[in-house]
């Protein structure tokens, strides 16, 4: 475990005492300490797991999921993170609680609460809804653990909102310093998150805006490529623009996505619907105007099918850096002719990459069980420490 005590020497020179207690919202919020702290644990995480070392902090406990829309990676990353520490998943499954009912926010916190030190939320279909609940529950579980009501205060991980995914980032971004050497070698790197064509309309806009509003706090050249009318949130581009500053980094917005390729060292090809229409859509929602609602889905489709010239080719590829770019995506990816007719990616790009694709995933399930980690417990360095020490056998073969 040589690996876990390099580390652990590096965690324990950072400044991360407010994460304790405290949820895991927008990757903007964290100090780079905080940040880095999280890619730490994350891999001593991992690197104990791997050698066979239990990392369970608790005997006993629930942690709440809530996914208000539809996942595979991040649901298991979140059940296998939560399992990794010791607590048991309950799936809050809205149709069967009394939410359906009329349950306030405030209420429904609480009532689940009891014996709960997580609460995962999924919250991302709707401009200004998702980022805004989330805040609402941690408000109600902070005064219910302050009025005596909750035993403990839950810590809130943001498993995809409106605005951030970061989860999705952070996990990127740990994958991306572990392929290229270290941290340290990622300045002047560029990496391009450009817009790719889907047949679908309503992919949601946290991942890119996870990406540039997280990357560009590496000294990275970060390049935001998508056609025109494709925006994303104006507050998270601000929000890149003075990370890039202060880093010595870059970033610059492009409607070409060849110009995005161009000796890039990384590339994200992803779909994500216009920010102005994904504010149409919920307000069209709030209003009950389903007839609205299908004419928009008819309108945004036409507009996707105007920019099918936008997928990862072999010919977009061999103009990266030495022709050798780091592929990444978030999964599921559009590949044209498997999983659908024309899409984000073509299949001989997608199946060169798909074991790094794969590896890339696999970070999530650390990244969100260090994330915890860092906020239940008060001295994490000492914890680690004891786990290493007392060194019990996850698996007894």
């Amino acid at each position: 475990m040589e690996k876990s005590k390099k580390l652990l020497s590096e965690l324990k020179g950072l400044d991360f005492k407010n994460m304790y207690n405290d949820d895991f919202l927008l990757t903007w919020e964290k100090t780079d300490d905080e940040i880095s702290a999280v890619h730490k644990v994350a891999d001593i995480l991992r690197d104990l797991r791997e050698n066979n070392v239990s990392t369970k902090l608790f005997d006993s406990g629930l942690a709440i999921s809530l996914f208000r829309d539809q996942s595979t990676r991040t649901r298991f990353s979140f059940a296998s993170a939560c399992n990794l520490l010791g607590l048991e998943v309950q799936d809050l499954d809205e149709g069967k609680s009394q939410i359906a009912h009329g349950e306030t926010v405030r209420e429904t916190a609480n009532m689940i609460s009891f014996m709960a030190d997580v609460i995962g939320i999924r919250d991302d279909m709707y401009i200004g809804k998702g980022n805004t609940y989330m805040k609402e529950v941690s408000k109600s579980v902070v005064e219910g653990h302050k009025d005596g009501v909750l035993e403990q205060r839950p810590t809130l991980v943001n498993l995809q909102c409106d605005i951030d995914h970061p989860t999705q980032s952070m996990s990127d971004m740990l994958h991306i310093i572990n392929e290229f050497g270290g941290v340290e070698n990622l300045k002047g790197k560029k990496i391009a998150m450009t817009w790719a064509y889907s047949p679908s309309y309503g992919k949601p806009l946290s991942v890119p805006q996870g990406i540039v509003g997280l990357m560009t706090r590496f000294g990275m050249d970060v390049v935001l490529a998508h056609p025109e009318g494709y925006e994303i949130m104006s507050d998270v581009e601000d929000v890149a623009e003075k990370n890039a500053a202060s880093t010595g980094g870059s970033f610059v917005k492009t409607n070409s996505m060849a110009e995005a390729f161009k000796d890039a060292d990384i590339v994200y090809p992803k779909s994500w619907a216009p920010f102005k229409a994904m504010e149409e859509r919920t307000e069209l929602y709030g209003n009950g105007d389903f007839d609205g609602i299908k004419a928009l889905e008819q309108e945004l489709l036409a507009q996707n099918a105007n920019h099918k010239d936008w997928e990862c080719t072999e010919e977009l590829m061999a103009s990266t850096k030495d022709g050798k770019a780091l592929y990444m995506h978030c999964l599921p990816a559009d590949i044209t002719g498997v999983s659908c007719e024309e899409g984000e990616v073509e299949a001989s790009v997608f199946d060169r990459y798909r074991v790094p694709l794969y590896k890339e995933a696999s970070y999530k399930p650390y990244i969100i069980a260090a994330m915890m980690f860092l906020s239940k417990t008060k001295d994490p360095v000492a914890m680690i420490e004891k786990l290493m020490a007392k060194g019990t056998e996850r698996f007894q073969g």
